[in-house]
């Protein structure tokens, strides 16, 4: 397994103080949401009652968060992750390159375990979830298509770097899903392994 890379705000000494303050802000709200949604479920679960947990006004909530699912579903993680896919070597194939930052962001998941759980298991039970990670993953996507620009010398707008880019995303999406209606037993790395090899060489014929 890939060594757990420290989170993106390990070193909050190398921040300002309102980027440090606005950082510890997200994460009370996001700690706050994740306790609650354990104690009396999700629907149950009220921003007013998120910002009193948090000690925050629910005008702050909402100014960090503009639903109850994205405190659910957001994370500081897509920017790394661009950033450690433009860091790759450019002579390396492009699905080692992207083997590489999945496995990193997979690590970064294993240190929130618990909230990658959660998540899964809401996206399959609240339709709201659900259809507020497809939004996400399309966000997700734009930040790919302009690493794939960069790397391959095309507009992010092109045809060939959307297809490539959906695809990716789409069979991904896949993946989480798949791993959240079968109980969250299968090892997800392997999962996404699986699942860049029918992206890289085809779907293979069904063994007898």
């Amino acid at each position: 397994m890939t060594p757990v890379p420290p989170s993106p705000h390990a070193d909050l000494s190398q921040l300002g103080l309102r980027e440090r303050k606005k950082i510890k802000t997200r994460t009370a709200i996001r700690e706050a949401t994740y306790a609650l949604v354990e104690e009396q479920g999700y629907e149950a679960t009220t921003v007013e009652q998120i910002a009193e947990r948090a000690e925050v006004s629910p005008s702050t909530v909402f100014r960090y968060f503009p639903t109850k699912e994205d405190i659910v579903l957001t994370d500081e993680y897509d920017s790394v992750m661009q950033d450690e896919l433009r860091a790759r070597p450019a002579d390396e194939p492009w699905m080692e390159s992207v083997r590489h930052i999945l496995h990193r962001a997979l690590a970064f998941s294993y240190v929130d375990s618990e909230v990658t759980r959660l998540r899964a298991r809401l996206m399959i039970q609240v339709p709201a979830v659900r259809a507020r990670m497809m939004e996400s993953m399309s966000v997700t996507g734009r930040l790919l298509s302009a690493a794939i620009a960069e790397r391959t010398g095309r507009d992010a707008d092109d045809l060939e770097v959307r297809v490539q880019t959906m695809s990716l995303i789409g069979g991904l999406t896949e993946v989480y899903q798949y791993w959240a209606e079968h109980g969250m037993q299968d090892d997800l790395l392997g999962l996404t392994d699986r699942a860049l090899k029918v992206l890289e060489h085809g779907l293979p014929p069904k063994k007898p």
